[in-house]
């Protein structure tokens, strides 16, 4: 026997299609003897709701996409979990798709992928230009995280940079160190989220009339451990050496601390190393790095509502909304915690 219908449903239960679809559907005029026997029926013929061609029919896929740089960074991994934990609690399925920070992957996903798998994107990016989002085709709904957001062009959800590397910057500054680098910071060029963060590092300096020392702000070629252990041992190398590193992700700080290891320096003796993004492997590291921890679950649960908002009301269309999420200071053993 085939999968059964509702056709069969109805036979079974000697009601018509009709009343099978009143029951699925849970409306109220249907008497609870027949809604109890055409439950019973699909119990017996082991009936399962067609979802895919319910969304169908009402012209969705029931599918959103969630486009991340890197699923080796961690955080990026970490944020995946909770998008595609919310989009199944709101009856969604997630598509994950890993962009490599290309500007033609990114491209690719403010169009949807030029195909109808997907009613809407979460984007990530890294390479897009102000003009790939202003001229972009807004019938697509779109929210975007991080900092590549020209004003209007999408829904955006992203943490306060500035404030959050400002804070664990004043933290550093709390404990005595003066001479402050920031692995993986930018002085100029556009606001993404190294130039942000490397403002807020600034903004503390200032308050503490401590001059910026262009030497002890270190670009880094990618977002890894081989990065941050590279940075630390040039910053070593340098006459006057940091007393503390404030690296602009996890990742940066756990291969500087490695370094540093190996250089025989002791953190947080000689040296406090904070990071960015509180991934897993910082709680378990040795010692356990102090991070700035984006509230993670409230970015994906507040991506996830507002794209399933504009899908909902069928465009993407009128004012885009820019929402700001939490972040906190963990303070832990890599700057005395």
């Amino acid at each position: 026997m085939g999968r059964p219908r509702i056709k069969d449903v109805a036979e079974y239960a000697g009601v018509s299609p009709k009343t099978v679809s009143n029951v699925l559907n849970d409306y109220e005029h249907v008497s609870e003897q027949t809604r109890a026997a055409v439950r019973e029926a699909i119990d017996a013929l082991g009936y399962r709701i067609n979802i895919a061609g319910r969304q169908l029919r009402r012209g969705r896929t029931g599918m959103i996409a969630l486009a991340v740089p890197d699923l080796d960074i961690a955080y990026f991994a970490e944020l995946a979990r909770h998008v595609m934990a919310e989009s199944e609690r709101r009856g969604s399925t997630t598509l994950l798709l890993e962009t490599g920070g290309r500007r033609e992957k990114e491209l690719a996903a403010v169009r949807g992928f030029d195909a109808q798998f997907t009613d809407g994107v979460i984007l990530s990016p890294l390479a897009l230009q102000p003009r790939d989002l202003t001229h972009r085709d807004t019938r697509l709904p779109l929210v975007l995280l991080g900092e590549c957001n020209p004003p209007g062009s999408a829904d955006h959800v992203a943490i306060d940079n500035v404030t959050a590397a400002r804070e664990a910057t004043e933290h550093l500054l709390s404990r005595g160190r003066r001479r402050i680098a920031v692995v993986g910071g930018e002085l100029r060029g556009p606001q993404n989220t190294s130039r942000l963060r490397t403002v807020g590092y600034q903004q503390a300096l200032d308050a503490a009339g401590i001059p910026l020392s262009d030497d002890l702000v270190l670009p880094v070629p990618a977002f890894r451990w081989a990065d941050g252990a590279e940075a630390a041992r040039a910053l070593m190398r340098l006459p006057e050496q940091p007393d503390a590193l404030l690296c602009l992700n996890d990742h940066l700080a756990l291969g500087a601390v490695r370094a540093l290891h190996e250089a025989g320096r002791s953190v947080p003796q000689d040296l406090d190393v904070v990071g960015f993004d509180d991934i897993e492997a910082t709680r378990f590291s040795i010692p356990t790095i102090t991070t700035v921890a984006p509230d993670k679950p409230g970015i994906a649960r507040t991506a996830v509502r507002l794209l399933l908002d504009r899908i909902d009301a069928g465009t993407s269309g009128g004012s885009a909304v820019d929402e700001t999420a939490g972040h906190r200071l963990i303070v832990r053993e890599s700057s005395g915690g």
